[in-house]
């Protein structure tokens, strides 16, 4: 089974196009890292390759990069944190670029990221399963095409770039199939038009939670925030700088409890007491939480203001669903349209990597980026993008230290290894 002579073009990618699917069938023997997905995670690692003359296989499960931000995310998003935070390694966002891009803004920094280093995925590929094989020695990664036909990869390195968000997190809650309304997951959210004139349950009280509440309020629905925990809100600025900036640059300097009280002295100099309208704060700093339990802080983008002028209500948590309304915990029941779970995401990992010692099976995080036997993981820090290329950046090092360059001159010649 030999590869056609198109295999010997520069990039990898366009050594993997129809032709040589064709060829292959049902097994791909690949000599360079396989990435499974093709977010931003994916991206900088494949950037960070190919800037080592690495070449590299994306496998995307969706028909399009970064679909978490182009199919599951609303209208209104934009990136929380300001733009310098947030770029792929060797590639700033373009000058003219607001502080916070927006959603649209943000796909099309990454498909110009795509196609500035030449990354070509391969879409429509679900992994199925990816298994080391202690016989041959290499990483099986098994995939499902639209046609539900099977593809196996066969290769030396694994990179694991699904990330933290790749399942929706649904809560079972008593009485939910009785609701009798819609009851839709953030991720199903676009906005707030929809619901307009109609009494809205949110649940969740982070990041999304809180701006999915804004928006509605401002498209003239009648939002409720369900706030079950204890949560640290800070203004997303303060002193004129990014409160995320700040901190950083406060870290270089000042223990990370001195730095702590320092922002919840602001906070509270700019948003008062939160308390007082029912989000209450953790006992441990936002830094310290975000350390230790890796909870982030919700960064107020104007949601806070329409709590204090009564536009959106706080509850608590639910103790019930009943058709067309919600029993809370307190002892009041409230009438409600729609409900919209804004509970979050988890990794998925577990339900197909067949490895138990990078990967917990209880939350499919990973203990480290580098496991065991050309294994890697990329994306899972709770550090966000900027943990994201910090990682990208040590998986291509320590690649390029395992990576013989004469091997993809022998291309043609390669055979997939053997079948066990």
């Amino acid at each position: 089974m030999d590869f056609s002579e198109e295999v010997q073009g520069k990039r990898l990618h366009d050594r993997f196009n129809k032709n040589i699917m064709t060829t292959l069938a049902r097994c791909v023997w690949v000599p360079c890292p396989v990435i499974i997905g093709a977010g931003p995670s994916g991206l900088a690692v494949a950037a960070c390759l190919n800037q080592k003359g690495i070449p590299s296989l994306i496998l995307e499960k969706a028909n399009c990069i970064a679909s978490m931000w182009k199919l599951k995310t609303y209208d209104r998003l934009r990136l929380h944190l300001p733009k310098q935070f947030c770029e792929l390694p060797f590639m700033p966002f373009p000058a003219y670029f607001p502080t916070y891009p927006t959603k649209n803004q943000f796909m099309a920094y990454l498909e110009s990221y795509k196609n500035r280093f030449g990354l070509d995925p391969v879409f429509n590929k679900t992994v199925v399963s990816a298994e080391f094989d202690d016989q041959c020695g290499y990483w099986r990664i098994k995939t499902l095409g639209l046609k539900q036909e099977e593809t196996e990869y066969v290769s030396q390195w694994l990179v694991v770039a699904t990330g933290e968000n790749a399942d929706e997190v649904v809560p079972q809650i008593e009485g939910m199939d009785g609701f009798g309304g819609p009851i839709m997951h953030t991720s199903s959210y676009k906005s707030g038009r929809l619901f307009r004139g109609k009494d809205v349950l949110v649940v969740g009280c982070g990041n999304s939670g809180m701006e999915v509440s804004l928006d509605l309020c401002n498209c003239n629905a009648r939002p409720s925030l369900v706030v079950r925990d204890s949560v640290h809100v800070l203004p997303q600025e303060m002193l004129g700088k990014s409160t995320f900036g700040l901190s950083m640059w406060l870290l270089k300097w000042f223990p990370v409890s001195l730095v702590d009280r320092f922002l919840l002295l602001v906070s509270r100099f700019i948003l008062g007491d939160t308390g007082k309208i029912g989000i209450r704060r953790p006992k441990l700093g936002p830094l310290e939480l975000k350390s230790r339990c890796g909870k982030t802080p919700v960064l107020d983008v104007g949601t806070l203001a329409k709590i204090k002028n009564g536009d959106i209500k706080v509850c608590p948590g639910i103790k019930r669903i009943t058709h067309r309304a919600v029993e809370f915990v307190d002892g009041r029941k409230e009438d409600f349209d729609a409900i919209i779970l804004a509970t979050g995401f988890k990794s998925n990992v577990p339900q197909w990597l067949k490895e138990g010692d990078l990967f917990s099976e209880e939350d499919g995080m990973p203990r480290e980026w580098k496991g065991e036997r050309g294994l890697y993981a990329v994306g899972f820090t709770k550090r966000g993008l900027l943990g994201s290329s910090f990682d990208a950046k040590m998986i291509a090092e320590d690649i390029e230290l395992q990576w013989k360059p004469e091997t993809t001159n022998l291309l043609p010649y390669i055979q997939p290894p053997p079948v066990i």
